[in-house]
Protein backbone atom coordinates (compact mmCIF):
# COMPACT_ATOMS: atom_id res chain seq x y z
CA UNK A 1 0.00 0.00 0.00
CA UNK A 2 1.33 3.57 -0.79
CA UNK A 3 2.45 6.65 1.66
CA UNK A 4 -0.62 8.15 0.54
CA UNK A 5 -3.29 6.04 1.62
CA UNK A 6 -1.23 4.95 5.12
CA UNK A 7 -1.14 8.74 5.84
CA UNK A 8 2.69 8.60 6.23
CA UNK A 9 5.02 11.19 4.87
CA UNK A 10 7.40 10.19 2.07
CA UNK A 11 11.58 10.11 3.06
CA UNK A 12 12.04 12.07 0.06
CA UNK A 13 11.03 15.75 0.47
CA UNK A 14 12.27 18.58 0.17
CA UNK A 15 14.42 21.12 2.48
CA UNK A 16 15.03 24.47 1.91
CA UNK A 17 18.52 25.58 2.42
CA UNK A 18 19.74 21.71 2.80
CA UNK A 19 23.06 21.43 1.26
CA UNK A 20 22.70 18.14 0.01
CA UNK A 21 21.89 18.10 -3.90
CA UNK A 22 18.11 16.74 -4.10
CA UNK A 23 16.56 14.26 -6.52
CA UNK A 24 13.95 15.66 -9.21
CA UNK A 25 12.66 13.07 -11.28
CA UNK A 26 11.26 14.31 -14.92
CA UNK A 27 8.25 12.86 -13.83
CA UNK A 28 7.71 15.24 -10.91
CA UNK A 29 8.96 18.23 -12.97
CA UNK A 30 5.85 17.28 -15.29
CA UNK A 31 3.48 16.85 -12.07
CA UNK A 32 5.14 21.32 -11.44
CA UNK A 33 3.89 21.93 -15.13
CA UNK A 34 0.38 20.33 -14.82
CA UNK A 35 -0.16 21.64 -10.81
CA UNK A 36 2.43 23.40 -8.84
CA UNK A 37 0.34 23.08 -5.69
CA UNK A 38 0.14 19.45 -6.13
CA UNK A 39 3.54 18.89 -6.74
CA UNK A 40 4.71 21.43 -3.67
CA UNK A 41 2.23 19.04 -1.44
CA UNK A 42 4.28 16.22 -2.81
CA UNK A 43 7.94 17.12 -3.17
CA UNK A 44 7.60 20.26 -0.01
CA UNK A 45 5.12 18.41 2.16
CA UNK A 46 5.60 15.04 1.56
CA UNK A 47 2.20 14.00 0.53
CA UNK A 48 2.16 11.99 -2.83
CA UNK A 49 -1.31 12.26 -5.14
CA UNK A 50 -2.80 9.17 -5.29
CA UNK A 51 -0.84 6.18 -7.27
CA UNK A 52 -2.20 5.33 -10.70
CA UNK A 53 -2.90 1.55 -11.18
CA UNK A 54 -0.09 0.04 -12.69
CA UNK A 55 -0.05 -0.79 -17.07
CA UNK A 56 1.61 -3.95 -16.82
CA UNK A 57 0.83 -4.47 -20.24
CA UNK A 58 2.42 -1.61 -21.94
CA UNK A 59 5.42 -2.58 -19.24
CA UNK A 60 5.53 -5.85 -21.35
CA UNK A 61 5.08 -4.07 -24.64
CA UNK A 62 7.96 -2.15 -23.67
CA UNK A 63 10.52 -4.93 -22.34
CA UNK A 64 10.19 -7.01 -25.20
CA UNK A 65 10.57 -4.30 -27.75
CA UNK A 66 14.12 -3.42 -25.00
CA UNK A 67 15.08 -7.43 -25.94
CA UNK A 68 14.38 -7.15 -29.21
CA UNK A 69 16.56 -3.83 -29.95
CA UNK A 70 19.28 -4.98 -27.89
CA UNK A 71 19.67 -8.37 -30.59
CA UNK A 72 20.24 -5.45 -33.05
CA UNK A 73 22.57 -3.36 -30.76
CA UNK A 74 24.86 -6.18 -30.57
CA UNK A 75 25.03 -6.46 -34.24
CA UNK A 76 25.66 -3.34 -34.68
CA UNK A 77 22.66 -3.09 -37.07
CA UNK A 78 19.36 -1.14 -37.48
CA UNK A 79 16.22 -2.89 -36.47
CA UNK A 80 13.87 -3.94 -39.47
CA UNK A 81 11.81 -1.42 -38.15
CA UNK A 82 14.27 1.37 -38.70
CA UNK A 83 15.12 0.48 -42.27
CA UNK A 84 11.91 0.60 -43.39
CA UNK A 85 10.92 3.96 -42.22
CA UNK A 86 14.21 4.87 -43.82
CA UNK A 87 16.31 5.98 -40.20
CA UNK A 88 19.67 6.06 -40.65
CA UNK A 89 21.11 4.66 -37.24
CA UNK A 90 21.52 2.15 -35.51
CA UNK A 91 20.77 1.34 -31.57
CA UNK A 92 23.91 2.77 -29.65
CA UNK A 93 26.00 0.98 -27.62
CA UNK A 94 27.23 3.65 -25.12
CA UNK A 95 29.24 2.54 -22.02
CA UNK A 96 25.91 4.31 -19.43
CA UNK A 97 23.32 2.76 -21.44
CA UNK A 98 22.62 0.11 -18.49
CA UNK A 99 22.17 2.57 -16.29
CA UNK A 100 20.30 5.67 -18.26
CA UNK A 101 17.53 3.21 -19.24
CA UNK A 102 16.81 1.83 -15.51
CA UNK A 103 14.40 3.14 -13.05
CA UNK A 104 15.46 5.23 -10.41
CA UNK A 105 18.85 6.11 -11.70
CA UNK A 106 18.06 6.98 -15.15
CA UNK A 107 20.05 10.03 -16.89
CA UNK A 108 21.16 12.26 -14.06
CA UNK A 109 22.03 16.15 -14.39
CA UNK A 110 23.34 17.96 -11.32
CA UNK A 111 21.74 21.44 -11.76
CA UNK A 112 24.40 23.36 -9.80
CA UNK A 113 22.25 26.88 -9.86
CA UNK A 114 19.50 24.92 -7.66
CA UNK A 115 21.07 22.14 -6.14
CA UNK A 116 18.84 20.00 -7.83
CA UNK A 117 19.79 16.66 -9.93
CA UNK A 118 17.40 16.03 -12.77
CA UNK A 119 16.67 12.33 -13.46
CA UNK A 120 14.82 10.60 -15.96
CA UNK A 121 15.25 7.03 -17.71
CA UNK A 122 15.03 6.34 -21.32
CA UNK A 123 13.55 3.67 -23.12
CA UNK A 124 16.35 3.47 -26.09
CA UNK A 125 19.05 5.43 -27.56
CA UNK A 126 20.14 5.37 -31.40
CA UNK A 127 23.49 7.00 -32.88
CA UNK A 128 23.44 8.17 -36.60
CA UNK A 129 26.10 8.06 -38.85
CA UNK A 130 27.83 11.44 -38.13
CA UNK A 131 27.27 10.41 -34.20
CA UNK A 132 24.36 12.32 -32.79
CA UNK A 133 22.06 10.19 -30.60
CA UNK A 134 19.00 9.80 -31.15
CA UNK A 135 15.86 9.40 -28.13
CA UNK A 136 13.77 7.08 -28.31
CA UNK A 137 10.54 6.24 -26.33
CA UNK A 138 8.41 3.27 -26.67
CA UNK A 139 4.35 3.77 -26.50
CA UNK A 140 1.64 1.22 -26.22
CA UNK A 141 -2.12 2.27 -27.37
CA UNK A 142 -4.89 0.04 -28.73
CA UNK A 143 -7.63 2.19 -30.71
CA UNK A 144 -8.95 2.15 -34.25
CA UNK A 145 -7.80 5.19 -35.65
CA UNK A 146 -4.07 5.35 -36.48
CA UNK A 147 -1.46 6.62 -33.61
CA UNK A 148 -0.18 10.18 -34.05
CA UNK A 149 0.96 12.34 -31.34
CA UNK A 150 -1.26 15.35 -32.11
CA UNK A 151 -3.73 15.21 -28.93
CA UNK A 152 -3.34 18.02 -26.41
CA UNK A 153 -2.85 15.65 -23.36
CA UNK A 154 0.46 14.31 -25.57
CA UNK A 155 1.90 17.37 -24.95
CA UNK A 156 3.29 15.24 -21.41
CA UNK A 157 5.17 13.29 -24.12
CA UNK A 158 6.59 15.56 -26.37
CA UNK A 159 8.08 17.33 -22.88
CA UNK A 160 9.05 13.67 -21.99
CA UNK A 161 11.48 13.36 -24.90
CA UNK A 162 12.66 17.03 -24.80
CA UNK A 163 13.78 16.61 -20.79
CA UNK A 164 15.47 13.45 -21.96
CA UNK A 165 17.76 15.53 -24.60
CA UNK A 166 18.58 18.16 -21.70
CA UNK A 167 19.73 15.70 -19.73
CA UNK A 168 22.03 13.61 -22.10
CA UNK A 169 22.61 17.22 -23.28
CA UNK A 170 24.04 17.94 -19.56
CA UNK A 171 26.12 14.36 -19.96
CA UNK A 172 28.01 15.75 -22.69
CA UNK A 173 26.26 14.27 -25.88
CA UNK A 174 25.74 15.91 -28.92
CA UNK A 175 21.91 15.03 -29.30
CA UNK A 176 19.99 14.90 -32.82
CA UNK A 177 16.90 17.53 -31.89
CA UNK A 178 14.95 14.94 -33.94
CA UNK A 179 13.58 11.76 -31.49
CA UNK A 180 11.50 8.82 -32.15
CA UNK A 181 8.26 7.77 -30.46
CA UNK A 182 8.15 4.07 -31.13
CA UNK A 183 4.12 3.61 -31.12
CA UNK A 184 2.73 0.20 -30.74
CA UNK A 185 -1.27 0.20 -31.69
CA UNK A 186 -3.08 -3.15 -30.65
CA UNK A 187 -5.61 -4.16 -33.40
CA UNK A 188 -8.81 -4.49 -32.29
CA UNK A 189 -10.17 -5.63 -35.88
CA UNK A 190 -9.21 -9.51 -35.38
CA UNK A 191 -12.23 -11.63 -35.92
CA UNK A 192 -10.64 -13.76 -32.35
CA UNK A 193 -7.99 -12.87 -29.89
CA UNK A 194 -6.46 -16.88 -29.90
CA UNK A 195 -4.21 -16.13 -26.91
CA UNK A 196 -2.28 -13.21 -28.30
CA UNK A 197 -2.23 -9.88 -29.25
CA UNK A 198 -0.86 -8.40 -32.50
CA UNK A 199 0.30 -4.33 -32.78
CA UNK A 200 0.65 -2.16 -36.04
CA UNK A 201 3.88 -0.01 -35.30
CA UNK A 202 4.49 3.38 -36.29
CA UNK A 203 7.77 5.68 -35.71
CA UNK A 204 6.63 8.84 -35.44
CA UNK A 205 9.64 11.21 -35.68
CA UNK A 206 9.27 14.72 -33.05
CA UNK A 207 11.68 17.50 -33.80
CA UNK A 208 12.25 18.65 -30.32
CA UNK A 209 12.59 22.02 -28.29
CA UNK A 210 14.63 21.68 -24.50
CA UNK A 211 14.87 25.52 -24.35
CA UNK A 212 12.37 25.63 -21.39
CA UNK A 213 13.96 22.94 -19.52
CA UNK A 214 16.10 25.07 -17.53
CA UNK A 215 13.93 27.77 -16.93
CA UNK A 216 11.21 24.92 -15.69
CA UNK A 217 13.78 23.62 -13.26
CA UNK A 218 14.70 26.88 -11.68
CA UNK A 219 10.88 27.39 -11.41
CA UNK A 220 10.49 24.12 -9.79
CA UNK A 221 13.02 25.04 -6.95
CA UNK A 222 11.79 28.39 -6.47
CA UNK A 223 8.15 26.93 -5.86
CA UNK A 224 9.56 24.54 -3.30
CA UNK A 225 11.91 27.35 -1.76
CA UNK A 226 8.23 29.29 -0.39
CA UNK A 227 6.93 28.89 2.71
CA UNK A 228 3.26 29.04 1.13
CA UNK A 229 1.96 26.08 -1.23
CA UNK A 230 0.78 27.86 -4.70
CA UNK A 231 -3.25 28.22 -5.30
CA UNK A 232 -4.92 25.69 -6.50
CA UNK A 233 -4.86 24.99 -10.20
CA UNK A 234 -8.53 25.38 -11.54
CA UNK A 235 -8.23 22.50 -13.67
CA UNK A 236 -6.74 20.20 -11.79
CA UNK A 237 -9.03 17.27 -10.25
CA UNK A 238 -6.96 16.37 -6.99
CA UNK A 239 -7.01 20.28 -6.11
CA UNK A 240 -11.17 20.22 -6.90
CA UNK A 241 -11.13 16.89 -4.55
CA UNK A 242 -9.59 18.43 -1.79
CA UNK A 243 -11.05 21.96 -1.82
CA UNK A 244 -14.76 20.01 -1.91
CA UNK A 245 -13.54 17.30 0.67
CA UNK A 246 -12.36 20.26 2.68
CA UNK A 247 -15.92 22.13 1.96
CA UNK A 248 -17.58 19.13 3.05
CA UNK A 249 -15.71 19.30 6.69
CA UNK A 250 -15.90 22.59 7.43
CA UNK A 251 -19.70 22.83 6.84
CA UNK A 252 -20.80 19.52 8.04
CA UNK A 253 -22.89 17.14 6.06
CA UNK A 254 -26.66 16.93 6.18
Amino acid sequence: MSQWYTGKRTRNFFEPGHSKPYKLSRSKLDLFLNCPRCFYIDRRLGVGTPPSFPFNLNSAVDHLLKKEFDEYRQRGEPHPLMQAAGIKAIPCQHEKLKDWIENFKGVQVHHKETNLIITGAIDDLWITPDEKYVVVDYKATSKDEPVTINAPWQKAYKRQMEIYQWLLRGNGLQVSNTGYFVYCNGQRNLPRFDSRLKFDISLIPYVGDDSWVEGCVADAHACLSEDEMPPMTTDCDYCLYYELVEELVQNGTE
